[in-house]
């Protein structure tokens, strides 16, 4: 093989990879990433669009076994269709025996064009009994192509489901006291964790994006020079 045949080689190959980076740098995720046993929090689902030329159309998602209820934030211009599951055991509560559970939400009807993305809220409990695993929540992702992209294979495969890491549940609280203003400061303390939590998170998203967008137009430049190098034309000898 020639310089020459192994330069337009590599270009190729470059061309390639620059084709895949866009792609796989945007998943369906499920945000914040971890949470405590036994705790109930908000997650947004968040669905970026990764197709030049198609929208995407429809969502879902699929609830683990033991998620046993949720609830949803309302999203203009996008209707939520929620699937139950009865349960093989009923399970008793102090408003009575729970006979279903959720086994998956879609939402349909709305568009997310190309360069986009939504999140749709939802809330539950964190189960009490997964301290110390991940908890995946596969999605299928639908195009107004027809498309389906699913989002189901564990986290190191191309196409992952959206997962939380759940973490050991919190330590005793102290004995609670009279002192309402201690109350309100720790409450105040707790939501301002979160508020901060949740900007760290933006803010990693918007610098992972960056760095990605600096290192898609080096590598244009890098392969646009090396292209011309190659293929321009050849000055016709004296």
């Amino acid at each position: 093989m020639t310089t020459r045949t192994l330069l337009r080689a590599l270009v190729l190959v470059a061309l390639a990879a620059l084709v895949a980076v866009p792609a796989a740098g945007a998943h369906v995720t499920l945000n914040p990433r971890e949470w405590e046993a036994g705790g109930f929090a908000r997650f947004a689902v968040r669905v970026p669009n990764e197709r030049p030329d198609a929208s995407t159309t429809e969502v879902t998602l699929q609830f683990p076994d033991n998620v046993i209820s949720a609830s949803f934030q309302p999203v203009p211009g996008w209707t939520r269709t929620v699937k139950m599951a009865t349960l093989d055991t009923p399970i008793e509560s102090e408003d009575g025996p729970i006979t279903e559970k959720i086994e998956s939400v879609t939402w349909s009807g709305g568009e997310i064009k190309p360069g986009e993305f939504q999140e749709f809220g939802l809330s539950f409990q964190v189960p009490e009994d997964a301290a110390g695993s991940s908890l995946a929540f596969p999605a299928l992702q639908t195009y107004s192509g027809g498309e389906i992209v699913r989002w189901i294979g564990d986290e190191s495969s191309d196409e992952p489901a959206p997962a939380i890491a759940v973490l050991a549940a919190a330590g005793e609280e102290e004995p609670a006291t009279t002192d309402t203003t201690d109350t309100t400061a720790a409450s105040d303390d707790e939501n301002a964790a979160e508020a901060a939590a949740a900007t760290d998170d933006g803010e990693d998203d918007g610098q992972a994006t960056l760095a990605l967008v600096l290192s898609i137009v080096a590598l244009i430049a890098g392969v646009g020079a090396l292209a011309y190098a190659l293929f321009r034309p050849r000055r016709a000898g004296p």
